[in-house]
């Protein structure tokens, strides 16, 4: 079961993609991403029923921030698990798992901020189909693969051949890949935090 580590910062810039998931979803989502977290140092596992919207199975990225800065971030672009568990494993990995960062620690879990990204099933498309700010894209050539979340291209004000030059790239193939054979598919994604639910 492969992890995919998103290795860009990701801010609260929703794509326009109508909401899918209620406010009392969204906030026991994010509720069980934070009990995931905690569970390591408590030993304590939340008991819950989930029900079968919250228990289809759904590719998605849990990104952790600390004092607004980026603190983790690991997620599944397949859907590979039902979506209770993907949050509380995607969770976990970003906190205990992420390379690019030291283990969380007890005393920061407490100010930890979730962001929790939700894929759409992934669907094939053309370049000229993709709309930067709402799809995110996968680029396959070979062994290779690629995948960029719909919040990248908007944070780093990218067109959307930008857009495919460097989901190339993230996938190490050369960034005419994209019109050169590769595979392109692309996701919507319903991205929501602590901050929505409080704000």
């Amino acid at each position: 079961m492969s992890r995919l580590s998103e290795n860009r910062t990701l801010r609260e810039n929703s794509s326009p993609v109508a909401s899918e998931f209620s406010i009392e979803e969204r906030g026991i989502l994010l509720g069980l991403a934070h009990e995931a977290i905690l569970f390591t140092f408590t030993g304590r596992a939340p008991l819950a029923a989930f029900s079968l919207h919250l228990s289809e199975p759904r590719g998605v990225f849990t990104t952790l921030y600390l004092d607004g800065n980026l603190r983790g971030c690991v997620g599944y672009a397949m859907p590979i698990a039902p979506l209770h568990r993907a949050v509380s494993e995607t969770a976990r990995a970003a906190a205990f798992e992420d390379s690019r960062f030291l283990p969380v620690t007890e005393d920061e879990v407490p100010h930890l901020e979730v962001s929790l990204s939700v894929l759409s099933p992934l669907f094939p498309i053309q370049a000229e189909q993709v709309e930067v700010g709402r799809h995110g894209l996968v680029v396959c050539l070979g062994a290779r693969r690629g995948l960029l979340l719909p919040q990248v291209p908007s944070e780093y004000d990218w067109d959307r051949e930008t857009f495919l030059e460097q989901t190339c790239r993230k996938a190490g193939l050369p960034f005419d890949a994209w019109c050169k054979g590769a595979t392109l598919e692309a996701f919507t994604a319903e991205v929501f935090g602590d901050s929505d639910l409080s704000s």
